[in-house]
């Protein structure tokens, strides 16, 4: 294994010149490097004051197809792949005139920050793939034995740190640590491309690839994991999401890291709001994954207040979703009981003041939800040895038939709607107890139907009396009818589906209660 790599020659090609001209000028000043670089980046470099050798000097053809073809040439790849050592080698490269190349500086076409323009069309996206960029890159770091090869400009520091210390050469595990985050750098880079050309050729890819290619980019550390004693990080989506989200939050406030359990919560909070896009201002509070109050109301702060007024001591400590900017008067209510975490598209200045009495509170930005697109998209979840991917859950309902004598009023059949939009972002199983824009009760996670059923009506803190009920799946047995019942509800929406559908709409009957059938299951693991 080679040692240290004095460095002689240098190929420069970079889309962000961030510090290019100051990294290729002390090369040049300080250690006697030969410069050759391409189009803008030469330009770049001649106009700070760097002599550079063309490659198209140096190889002797021209840059052509408007740039598609410069770098792809037998004299610059043979000047990157040859083994030092390896005297065939570097016979063959003195037969055709191939010079070594020892250090190569090259970032790649801006291909995310293009398909993150809003309305960028296929065409655009195409030619901001890199072609010559990565083969350079790959070809480099293959042979980091020899080359050093720098795809981030934060590190021209470094290994011009590393150079003056070492009269002009570059050490063995550098150029390790470099090839590295090269072969990271094109895996994120073609990554990109295909998960945004599967996006652009839906209907013509299978929806379930062969190869699962994800990328996904560090952005912070989290507080801890599930527990204090895990170590935990937040990584985004390459491109990131266009959607307010928990990986884009910004934490305005709150001296305490965001945590793992609370961007889980984050994210199921912000997507039950969702399901109120267009019903005003609407508000849920979630705690260990699970909604313990939702609402809409005339305002935000009305909201709140019904929303948490679901559970009161199950919110203590929980997590808060509002849809509209948050102004002084929801935040001094907010501010009464512990909250975790609070999630909004934004806050008035008034609202941030009150904040700062609850030092410990982070105060999450996400930006607008009510306006945010969703495109249905398949969804991940890690499993030992793999991963598991299925459609984003986007359906409500595929039907509201009447299954039994009385049908629902029109208040009951409000209030049922709204309990199923909350039933399908609870944990199985999950019964809903709700009235029009505001839950009542919430039985979660039980293995019974009857027992979530029997939880929510002993949680419940007004009366359940001509509430309407949702269920996540149907109910395999009448038990669950009869506990709803003695509690005062009188509408229930389930998808049906059971061999003892005729007993549980007999039941129904029985108690004077309508049902109505779905046909669409929530199931939530």
């Amino acid at each position: 294994m080679a040692g240290d790599v004095v460095v002689k020659r240098a190929l420069i090609s970079v889309s962000d010149k961030t510090g290019v001209v100051e990294f290729a000028k002390e090369l040049q000043a300080s250690f006697g490097v030969e410069i050759l670089s391409t189009g803008g980046t030469a330009k770049a470099l001649r106009a700070g004051g760097v002599k550079v050798k063309d490659v198209s000097e140096y190889t002797g053809f021209p840059e052509m197809m408007d740039g598609r073809v410069k770098t792809l040439h037998p004299k610059i790849h043979g000047g990157l792949l040859a083994l030092r050592g390896n005297p065939k080698h570097m016979e063959e490269a003195r037969k055709q005139g191939i010079e070594m190349i020892d250090l190569v500086a090259v970032n790649l076409y801006p291909f995310e920050a293009t398909v993150a323009k809003p309305g960028v069309k296929l065409e655009e996206a195409v030619e901001n793939i890199d072609i010559g960029g990565p083969s350079m890159v790959r070809s480099a770091a293959k042979n980091f034995e020899s080359v050093a090869i720098i795809t981030n400009p934060a590190r021209y520091g470094d290994v011009l740190t590393e150079m003056r210390a070492k009269k002009g050469a570059v050490g063995s595990e550098t150029r390790k640590r470099l090839a590295f985050e090269a072969y990271m750098h094109t895996a994120r880079y073609d990554s990109a491309i295909s998960n945004y050309l599967y996006n652009s050729f839906k209907g013509i890819v299978e929806k379930f690839p062969p190869f699962l290619p994800m990328s996904f980019i560090h952005a912070e550390k989290l507080r801890y994991g599930e527990n204090p004693h895990q170590e935990a990080a937040l990584y985004k989506s390459v491109p990131p999401s266009p959607e307010p989200c928990m990986a884009n939050a910004v934490q305005l406030q709150g001296e305490k890291e965001i945590g793992y359990n609370n961007v889980l919560d984050g994210d199921s909070a912000l997507e039950l709001l969702r399901e109120f896009n267009s019903d005003g201002p609407a508000a849920v509070v979630v705690k260990h994954n699970n909604p313990c109050g939702v609402a809409l109301g005339k305002s935000l702060r009305d909201a709140f207040v019904k929303a948490r007024a679901t559970d009161i001591e199950a919110a203590f400590g929980g997590v808060v979703a509002l849809n509209e900017t948050v102004g002084g008067d929801t935040a001094r209510e907010v501010i009464t009981q512990l909250t975790d975490v609070i999630i909004a598209p934004d806050y008035s200045p008034d609202a941030l003041e009150t904040f700062k009495q609850r030092k410990n509170m982070r105060v999450m930005k996400v930006g607008e939800i009510k306006k945010a697109e969703r495109r249905p998209k398949i969804e991940f979840r890690s499993v030992v040895g793999g991963v598991i991917a299925q459609d984003k859950n986007e359906e409500l309902w595929k039907e509201m038939k009447v299954v039994t004598k009385r049908a629902p009023t029109k208040e009951e059949m409000e209030a049922l709607k709204f309990a199923i939009k909350v039933c399908k972002h609870t944990k199985s199983n999950a019964v809903i107890y709700a009235k029009p824009g505001y839950t009542v009760a919430i039985g979660a996670g039980q293995m019974k139907r009857a027992d979530s059923s029997r939880l929510g009506a002993m949680k419940a803190i007004e009366s359940l009396k001509g509430a309407s009920v949702a269920s996540d799946a149907f109910f395999p047995f009448r038990d669950a009818i009869d506990v709803i019942a003695q509690t005062g509800a009188t509408a229930i929406a389930q998808p049906g589906g059971s061999i003892r559908d005729k007993e549980v709409i007999d039941a129904c009957n029985e108690k004077g209660i309508a049902m109505v059938f779905t046909g669409v299951r929530h199931f939530k693991h």
